[in-house]
């Protein structure tokens, strides 16, 4: 069997499947997401909903008040963890999986989002796979010891945070010089935006919490990545800032900490409400 003939079987294996996933949709209830937007994997799953007319119903999960932990969302994700779905009787957690199936089972979604051709899809997976273990892991442990634990008034872990500081670098390098090389203006030099740039876009958003000087510490080296940052959002307008927009209000609260705080109750205040968007 030549490797052309093979890679056709797979192909139309894989279109005959989705077209009969779209096909068995047709009666069910309408989509669940299960989401908080502070949660940068749920701003994605939300985002690709929005952008691609997906009708589904959203259910907050509010982290800051333990809602993940709850027995009742275990029934939907066991690992009670954010973003899940539910799409009649069929439950799913985990993000990058969840924009796989999205862009799978709803038709009318289009090809540069997940694409059919084998080839693009692994590559893809790759770009999916690195983003866990090395973006994610550096943007999240860095934000969140650095200026969120702080912000609530618990303890932050400092060595933890000066880790994820070098892998941070470490990873928008690597976005800048390996993942965005390509004619294209979008990752793997593709022209179209995918669900890969869509989680990773929505990863460094958080860095937006950061000071400012922190924050052009970090993107300040990388122009490419700045201006893939601003293409994948104006590709996804209005729809990308919209559900970004509780960060935003989060951004502001962090600005004026500092006048904040001149008197004990406005630290208190500021807490309490921080803990209502967090």
């Amino acid at each position: 069997m030549s490797l052309q003939y093979f890679y056709f079987i797979i192909q139309y294996s894989a279109k005959r499947e989705a077209g009969k996933e779209a096909q068995s949709r047709t009666g069910k209830m309408k989509l669940e997401v299960y989401a908080d937007r502070m949660s940068q994997p749920s701003r994605a799953v939300i985002i690709f909903c929005k952008v691609n007319g997906i009708d589904y119903t959203e259910r907050k999960v509010d982290i800051s008040k333990r809602e993940h932990l709850t027995p009742e969302f275990a029934e939907i994700n066991p690992m009670k963890q954010l973003p899940a779905i539910v799409d009649g009787n069929f439950k799913l957690f985990e993000s990058h999986s969840i924009l796989i199936y999205l862009a799978c089972a709803f038709p009318g979604v289009a090809d540069h989002w997940y694409p059919a051709n084998l080839f693009k899809r692994s590559k893809m997976h790759s770009v999916l796979y690195w983003h866990h273990s090395n973006l994610r892991r550096a943007a999240d442990t860095y934000v969140t010891n650095t200026t969120i634990l702080p912000a609530l008034g618990h303890p932050s872990n400092q060595q933890a945070a000066a880790e994820a500081e070098k892998l941070l670098f470490s990873s928008l390098s690597k976005i800048e010089s390996f993942w965005l090389k390509g004619d294209g203006p979008f990752l793997l030099g593709r022209n179209q935006p995918s669900i890969a740039d869509l989680s990773l876009v929505c990863e460094l958003m958080q860095l937006e919490v950061l000071d400012e000087k922190d924050r052009e510490r970090f993107l300040g080296p990388y122009k490419k990545v700045q201006q893939w940052i601003k293409r994948t959002r104006n590709a996804t307008s209005p729809h990308f800032d919209n559900v970004h927009n509780i960060l935003m209000k989060v951004k502001e609260k962090l600005k004026n900490k500092p006048l904040m705080e001149a008197n004990h109750g406005g630290a208190l205040d500021i807490q309490k409400r921080l803990r209502s968007r967090i």
